[in-house]
C-alpha cells in the first residue's frame, strides 16, 4: 500500500504530514512517488487565506480521476480547513473517504480502517481530545535530515481580527518540556544538528503551564549535540527582555527571527487587534539588535486590510524601510469567514491590493539589493542541508541560502564560507574550513 500526501499553508502544517508519514509508515505504508500510484491521498490543508481553499477544491477534482481507476483508493482531506468546513466540505466533495483535524492526527490508523469498511470516516472535534498528546508517541519521518521541526504547542489565544487559527487549531497549548527534550534527544542522536521550534505562538510556550518560552530556549541548548536553535512564530506581544536576553546569551540561537508586524499603521493595527503600536514594535527591534548582534528579521504584512489607506499604506512602506527585513511575505487580505474582519466595512478593492502589493515588492526589492550587497566579502557558518545539481547547499546562522562547490561528504557538516557574490535570495559561496 502506498499513500501520497499534498502539503498547503505554514511550518506546523508541514510537520504535521511529517508527522502522518510516520503514522502511516508505522502502519505498513509506503511513500508514493506520485499521487496516481497511492492507494491513500491526504491533502494537508491551510484556510488562512481563500486560494489555497480554491487549490484544494481543484485537486479534489483532479484526484477523482485515480476512484475510476482504482476504485478503493482512499481520499482524505486534514487540517485547517477542514476543521472550518468539516461536514460541508464533505458535502461539496463527496469523493472525500477521510477527514480530521490537527486535533486529531493520532487517530488515522481508525479512521483508514472505517473508510476501508467503505464508511465515511469523519472525526471533526470542537474542541482537542484529552488524549491528543499521544500524536508525540508516533515516529515521524523528517524530509530534512540534518535540521528538524519540533512543535512545543499549538494553537493560540490572540484575537487577531483577521485570523480562522483560534477557530481551525484551538486556544494555546503548551507541550510538556519533558515530552520536547525526549524529541529533541532523539533527533540529535539521529544526526539532526539544528532544532526549529514550532507553534501558532510559539514565544507564549508555557503560558499555561506556569513556565515561560526563554526556559524553553536555556533548556533545549543544554541538550549535548545542539548547534543551532531557531523557532517560529512569535507574537511581537509575547517578545519580551527575558527572550531577548536568552537570545543573547544562548550561541546555539541563530541571528535570525521571524517578528509578524502585519501593518505600519497604528489605526490598522488596532482594527487587526494586534495588541502593539508601530513605536512598540520598532523599539523591540532595536532591544533584539542589542541583544543578538548581528540579527537579521523577518515578518508578514497584510494589504489591502479593510479601510487601508494610502497614508496608511505608505506608514507600512515606511516601516519595512526603516527595519529592512531580509525577507518579508506579503499577502492581500483574505476575509475569512467567522472573522471580524470578514464583516468590516470599508473592504479595499482588489485592483488597490494589487497595485499597493506591487509597489511594496519593488520597495522590498531595492531593500534585498542593499542588503546583498553587503554580504560580499564576508565570512559566514553555514550548515549544509543538500546537494543539488552538483552544489552543496545550506544557510547561514541569519537564515541566508548559500551555495558553494565542494565534496557529498560535507553533508551535515558547518563549514566556514567566504561569500563571493550575493543575490537577494542566495549567496554564492566557496568553502574556507569546516567547523564541524
Amino acid at each position: 500500500m502506498k499513500f501520497y500526501i499534498k502539503t498547503f499553508g505554514c511550518q506546523m502544517n508541514f510537520n504535521d504530514s511529517e508527522r502522518m508519514k510516520g503514522i502511516l509508515n508505522s502502519l505498513g505504508y509506503e511513500q508514493a512517488q506520485n499521487y496516481e500510484e497511492a492507494d491513500l491521498i491526504l491533502i494537508n490543508t491551510c484556510t488562512i487565506r481563500e486560494k489555497p481553499d480554491q487549490k484544494v477544491y481543484s485537486l479534489l477534482g483532479e484526484y477523482k480521476k485515480i476512484k475510476e481507476k482504482n476504485p478503493k483508493a482512499l481520499i482524505g482531506v486534514c487540517g485547517c480547513l477542514a476543521q472550518r468546513m468539516g461536514w460541508e466540505l464533505v458535502k461539496k466533495t463527496p469523493i472525500v473517504d477521510i477527514m480530521f483535524s490537527s486535533y486529531n492526527m493520532h487517530q488515522l490508523p481508525e479512521l483508514i480502517q472505517q473508510a476501508q469498511a467503505g464508511y465515511k470516516a469523519i472525526a471533526i472535534l470542537e474542541n482537542p481530545p484529552e488524549d491528543e498528546d499521544k500524536l508525540w508517541e508516533y515516529p515521524t519521518v523528517r524530509d530534512n535530515q540534518y535540521c528538524a521541526y519540533v512543535t512545543v504547542m499549538k494553537g493560540c489565544d490572540k484575537n487577531c481580527t483577521y485570523c480562522v487559527v483560534p477557530k481551525t487549531r484551538g486556544r494555546q497549548r503548551s507541550r510538556s518540556l519533558e515530552s520536547i527534550l525526549s524529541e529533541v534527544r532523539s533527533l540529535v542522536y539521529d544526526g539532526v544538528k539544528e532544532i526549529h521550534l514550532l507553534g501558532q505562538n510559539v514565544t507564549a510556550w508555557g503560558q499555561d503551564i506556569g513556565m515561560h518560552f526563554s526556559e524553553l530556549l536555556y533548556t533545549v541548548a543544554e541538550v549535548d549535540g545542539v548547534e543551532r536553535i531557531r523557532f517560529t512564530t512569535g507574537h511581537p506581544r509575547d517578545m519580551d527582555e527575558k527572550i531577548m536576553k536568552a537570545m543573547g546569551e544562548i550561541p546555539q540561537v541563530c541571528e535570525h527571527i521571524h517578528l509578524p508586524v502585519q501593518a505600519g499603521s497604528n489605526r490598522i493595527l488596532k482594527l487587526m487587534d494586534r495588541g502593539y503600536t508601530k513605536e512598540e514594535y520598532l523599539e523591540k527591534i532595536q532591544m533584539l539588535r542589542e541583544f543578538k548582534k548581528g540579527i537579521t528579521f523577518s515578518t508578514d504584512i497584510i494589504v489591502g486590510f479593510p479601510t487601508e489607506t494610502e497614508e496608511d499604506f505608505e506608514e507600512t512602506l515606511e516601516l519595512i524601510s526603516t527595519v529592512k527585513f531580509e525577507q518579508l511575505f506579503s499577502f492581500k487580505f483574505s476575509p475569512r469567514p467567522d472573522t471580524p474582519a470578514y464583516s468590516m466595512e470599508g473592504q479595499v478593492p482588489d485592483q488597490v491590493k494589487t497595485q499597493r502589493m506591487d509597489k511594496l515588492l519593488k520597495v522590498q526589492k531595492a531593500i534585498l539589493s542593499e542588503i546583498a550587497k553587503e554580504y560580499e566579502g564576508t565570512y559566514q557558518e553555514v550548515l549544509i542541508e543538500s546537494w543539488e545539481d552538483g552544489k552543496l547547499v545550506g544557510r547561514t546562522r541569519t537564515n541566508r541560502w548559500a551555495t558553494m562547490e565542494g565534496p557529498q561528504e560535507l553533508l551535515g557538516k558547518t563549514v566556514k564560507a567566504r561569500v563571493i557574490k550575493a543575490h537577494p535570495y542566495n549567496l554564492e559561496c566557496e568553502v574556507v574550513s569546516v567547523l564541524s
